[in-house]
């Protein structure tokens, strides 16, 4: 009889596995995706909709388009994880399944933050297209880009954005009348990736006249008086802002007894798979616990690399065989520095005793290689 593999989130993670598991099983076999949403955003093209390189609609794709693929979509939002029972409640549904992908991804989570709306988040395409109307006629004052809390998805982005800014402002023949900072709860950049690539990428940030100024938690937003406030007790008013909100872990992931000591879903490093047979968990709501005592970082790149091992191994179960594929950890990650040009870090994230990261200089090559990924992506997906 043909089994049901059951895969929550229509993200990066949950693409790739449906994807590679219609590719890998045969027909007799379901393969079904829900996501809340009817689209897959591409996340990683986000930001040149503020600089003007995308619209909306040229970084977004209808995930009923898997159903041509013989991939069931449907659109729900995740209710229920029974995990005795082996079923999902999604809109009102029962669905049953043999096998589980978890790929639900790490939510926006406003509601720790007093006077944060989505309109300021960097994460959110509201936030980004509230920015760019505010640049149509911006003439000068003060720009922050704050980091709120950590873990957060794509750990380039805001290093990204404040950078783009800068050529933005550049463009404009307005920098000079731009006082640009970056805000962040961490020490340094990136810091997973060690402290040679934290430095490399503060230098890239300090060069662009972009004042940096690690360790600073951010307490409230005042939007009446235009003001952020920070732990240490400082205030600033500010003309435009954009905020990476603190992240949680979906609800119905903790209603379901999945969560972990660190407040993420804890997996097996190489395997993906969690405590509970036949169910495994892929992208940004996992922890994966590195050797250095730090956390994967959550970015897509391993969500896509996870899926991949997640789908061969579960085909490989239902096909009878010994599962082998392993994740090791490795990964990339372009940085737009502006200018059309782009960093490319890239290494062994479960490197002994730390990861092993190289960054590779910005070059437009870079840049090129990213927009090249973008397509690819699409078309080899949708």
């Amino acid at each position: 009889m043909g089994k049901t593999v059951l895969i929550l989130g229509g993200g990066m993670g949950g693409v790739v596995a449906a994807n590679k598991l219609r590719a890998k099983l045969p027909a007799e076999h379901k393969i079904i995706l829900i996501d809340r949403s009817q689209d897959h955003f591409f996340y990683p093209s986000l930001l040149w909709v503020l600089d003007g390189g995308r619209t909306p609609a040229q970084i977004v794709k209808r995930l009923d388009r898997l159903n041509r693929r013989g991939i069931i979509f449907r659109q729900a939002a995740v209710q229920k994880i029974d995990l005795a029972g082996k079923k999902v409640l999604a809109g009102g549904e029962s669905f049953s399944y043999d096998y589980l992908v978890i790929a639900l991804g790490a939510e926006l989570n406003y509601a720790a933050l007093p006077g944060l709306a989505p309109e300021r988040s960097l994460f959110e395409l509201s936030g980004i297209l509230a920015a760019k109307e505010k640049l149509k006629t911006f003439t000068g004052g003060k720009v922050f880009v704050v980091v709120a809390g950590a873990p957060f998805r794509c750990p380039a982005a805001p290093y990204e954005a404040a950078m783009i800014l800068n050529d933005i402002f550049r463009k404009k023949s307005i920098r000079d009348k731009v006082d640009l900072r970056l805000f962040t709860v961490e020490d340094q950049p990136m810091p997973v990736a060690g402290v040679k690539i934290g430095a490399a990428v503060r230098a890239m940030i300090e060069a662009q006249d972009i004042k940096y100024l690690p360790k600073y938690k951010l307490t409230s937003v005042d939007e009446a008086k235009k003001e952020i406030v920070f732990e240490n007790g400082e205030k600033h008013n500010f003309d435009l802002l954009l905020i990476v909100p603190p992240h949680k872990a979906p609800d119905v992931i903790k209603e379901a007894g999945l969560l972990g000591e660190t407040g993420w879903l804890p997996i097996n490093a190489n395997t993906l798979a969690t405590k509970t047979p036949g169910v495994f968990a892929i992208g940004d709501i996992t922890g994966v616990k590195l050797l250095n005592g730090k956390a994967l970082p959550k970015a897509g790149v391993f969500a896509h690399f996870e899926a991949e091992v997640a789908a061969k191994r579960i085909a490989e179960e239902i096909s009878g065989k010994i599962p082998t594929d392993s994740f090791k950890g490795g990964g990339s990650c372009f940085l737009e520095v502006g200018g059309g040009r782009a960093g490319l870090a890239f290494g062994d994230f479960y490197g002994v005793p730390d990861p092993k990261v190289t960054m590779l200089f910005p070059l437009k090559l870079w840049h090129w290689a990213k927009i090249l990924f973008e397509k690819w992506w699409f078309w080899k997906w949708f």
